[in-house]
């Protein structure tokens, strides 16, 4: 049971929504204590737990048609899990969020953007609300999944939104939602096969890495508007750009040769992750 639930929360992509928590708090208060330890554990274990488990409880049919799933792509949830999946992703979340309100009082607004975090978890896959069924508001969905977590912890620790940050948080925007639309690509034909729509389902393959690619063009030319060192972040969202061009004209009968892009999508993230954290430790440094 524990080893099925470790794997539906995809431990690959922990670091992914645990991190922009991490450093916007830190950053902004540079303040290691418990709210910054109980609140990285949320978003590294419970949250994702939450939002990779409820997918597969309820992606389970189009998932069975699904070639990529059954590893750490994502999992195909036994179908005697997704009751224990459903109940331990309520039972590790509560405890966190009961903390993480009770220390948020101080600042009512991150109240309101852990709601938004929290209810995108669950509307992007529950039955009734299903975002991820909602073309282009399934990238949007998505991309709020990581970078809510990142504009709470500059919200619970006070921050202050220059105009700057607010560029820095519509690249970070932009990436995710060029990062979502990407890897639907490569499930075009078993998500039209499981009845599942989606944005690249609707606009083709073909259209939808168009779209990745200049979302991450635009993320980085964003960034080069950010205070130093952030323009050098900029060259980061190059390597995506790059890694996506070799299916800019890729047809809907071959839309899964993109999962060789995806693949290294995944191994970018750590390497991006290690880069972007030295750039914020230069950051504060230079006493930001």
């Amino acid at each position: 049971m524990l080893r099925a639930l470790f794997v539906s929360s995809r431990p690959l992509s922990w670091v992914n929504t645990a991190f922009p928590f991490a450093a916007a708090y830190f950053v902004t208060c540079g303040s290691l204590g418990p709210v910054f330890i109980v609140g990285t554990l949320y978003f590294l274990i419970p949250y994702n737990l939450a939002m990779y488990g409820i997918n597969d409880v309820f992606d389970y049919e189009s998932d069975l048609r699904n070639p990529r799933k059954g590893g750490v792509e994502g999992a195909l949830l036994d179908t005697r899990m997704h009751r224990p999946t459903l109940i331990a992703a309520l039972v590790t979340n509560l405890p966190f969020l009961v903390f993480l309100v009770v220390v948020g009082v101080r600042h009512p607004w991150s109240l309101l953007v852990l709601a938004v975090s929290v209810f995108a978890v669950i509307a992007y896959s529950a039955p009734g609300l299903r975002f991820k069924e909602r073309p282009f508001l399934d990238s949007l969905t998505s991309s709020t999944h990581f970078v809510s977590p990142a504009v709470y912890g500059l919200v619970l620790a006070g921050a202050t939104f220059t105009p700057q940050l607010w560029l820095l948080l519509a690249a970070f925007f932009l990436w995710g939602i060029a990062s979502h639309a990407f890897g639907a690509v490569q499930d075009v034909i078993a998500d039209r096969e499981g009845d599942i729509a989606s944005v690249a389902t609707v606009i083709g393959a073909r259209a939808t890495v168009r779209l990745a690619v200049l979302a991450y063009v635009a993320a980085g030319i964003l960034l080069l508007f950010t205070s130093w060192p952030g323009p050098l972040a900029a060259v980061l969202a190059l390597p995506y750009a790059i890694s996506c061009a070799p299916y800019w004209n890729v047809s809907d009968a071959d839309a899964a040769s993109a999962n060789r892009g995806w693949r290294r999508f995944l191994l970018l993230n750590f390497i991006t992750g290690f880069l972007v954290t030295l750039l914020l430790i230069w950051f504060v440094l230079l006493g930001h």
